[in-house]
């Protein structure tokens, strides 16, 4: 009985993690697009690495839809 209580405390805090994880890599996509659109020479080489990083950590934490279902932005 406390092991299951326990695991799913746990079980539930990866979820969070892994839904904040797919907002954070949605959001920097967003911000590395608009960014490398209208940033300078200078700015667009960072914003490709953040919009590289962002897709990666949007892969590995389930799509970009897990974070908007979990906290029901749309």
């Amino acid at each position: 009985m406390i092991y299951s209580s326990y695991f799913q405390r746990v079980t539930e805090g990866v979820e969070y993690l892994l839904a904040l994880g797919s907002v954070l890599g949605l959001l920097g996509f967003v911000l590395g697009l608009i960014g490398f659109i209208l940033g300078g020479s200078r700015v667009r080489g960072k914003m490709l690495f953040v919009m590289i990083a962002s897709f990666v950590l949007m892969m590995v934490c389930g799509g970009y839809d897990r974070g908007l279902h979990y906290f029901r932005i749309y």
